[in-house]
């Protein structure tokens, strides 16, 4: 019985440990700079993650880390400690991933397109570097 207490004990501190996910103050700021210019995706609710983290693994079954949710379904009701913040920081992880994606996306669009009203003559080489200097200051993070 102690040997089973202990590889519990044992199970959870790793996947406290390796298994959540979360931005750190540099990716934070980046999120909310997006946030700011109308570019972020909210694919994920962080507070629905937070609220499916009480049920069984149910938090990081939302933001798909498979592994810590079975460990979590096989610690519950411990894992209420910690499920409910690991769904939350997850979807801001997922979140924050997408937006950077999709803000990639727009970034090289726009510049395809500038670089195709260069070499029509739309626009000339001063006004290209102007535009091109726009969009890379609009995208800079």
């Amino acid at each position: 019985m102690k040997k089973l207490g202990v590889c519990l004990f044992l199970l959870a501190a790793t996947t406290i440990s390796i298994g959540c996910a979360s931005l750190n103050s540099i990716q934070r700021t980046e999120y909310q700079s997006m946030k700011a210019s109308g570019l972020a995706v909210e694919e994920k609710q962080p507070a629905l993650g937070a609220v499916l983290g009480i049920l069984p693994g149910g938090g990081s079954f939302y933001t798909r880390q498979w592994g810590l949710g079975v460990a979590d379904l096989l610690l519950w009701p411990t894992s209420i400690l910690w499920d409910p913040v690991a769904g939350y920081q997850g979807s801001e992880v997922i979140n924050y991933d997408v937006s950077r994606s999709h803000a990639k996306q727009i970034k090289q669009r726009e510049m395809r397109d500038l670089e195709q009203q260069l070499e029509s003559n739309s626009i000339t080489q001063v006004e290209f570097v102007n535009k091109r200097r726009a969009i890379d200051d609009r995208f800079d993070f």
